[in-house]
């Protein structure tokens, strides 16, 4: 929120303390909450994929059983996880249904947050900004999920991390490295992208 001090930590620690507020009375620091973690939810969602309609609903559903479950919640340091594994069952509970979602059907420039869905927003998406996406659309399914999640995390938790993503905390940095590697290699392939 626009004037709101910034809460200090990690992402998972300052959820904590915004959900903590929340839980207490101040109704106001969900709406802040929201704003912290939908970016990081979004492309979980995105990374399980489904198409955009299906992830605004997703997200809707997951927030609404937060709020619903709040007081369940016995350690507000798992909010964020909690809200992480919410929202992937839910997607795999929409995909097993549809069952139409297929991986072809994904395109670069589908890969935007829900936050830059304005007609003003869309119409000054920087070129680099698609072909960046499009190149991370190119990279290994592990590589797109952990780049997704890390590009929205200000200070991202690696133990919450690999508990999403499924993989051992120590194979965070080296993925995370070989993937960045991978993705700077192919942008100076790139004879459109400007550095």
């Amino acid at each position: 929120m626009i004037g709101a001090e910034p809460v200090p930590g990690t992402l998972a620690s300052r959820a904590a303390a915004l959900f903590s507020a929340y839980r207490a009375g101040e109704e106001a620091k969900m709406g802040e909450l929201v704003a912290l973690l939908t970016p990081i939810l979004w492309h979980t969602l995105r990374a399980q994929r489904l198409d955009r309609e299906s992830c605004e609903d997703v997200l809707q559903t997951s927030w609404l059983a937060l709020v619903r479950s709040a007081e369940s919640i016995s350690d507000p340091q798992a909010v964020l996880q909690w809200l992480i594994v919410s929202a992937r069952r839910e997607a795999w509970r929409v995909v097993r249904r549809s069952d139409r979602i297929e991986p072809r059907d994904f395109h670069a420039d589908d890969v935007v947050s829900p936050a830059a869905d304005s007609p003003e927003e869309l119409v000054q998406r920087s070129e680099g900004e698609t072909r960046l996406w499009h190149h991370i659309a190119a990279l290994p399914e592990r590589c797109q999920a952990l780049l997704r999640v890390i590009a929205f995390a200000d200070r991202p938790d690696y133990a919450d991390i690999a508990r999403s993503l499924g993989m051992p905390v120590g194979s965070i940095g080296p993925t995370r490295g070989r993937c960045l590697a991978k993705l700077r290699l192919q942008l100076a392939n790139d004879p459109g992208w400007e550095t």
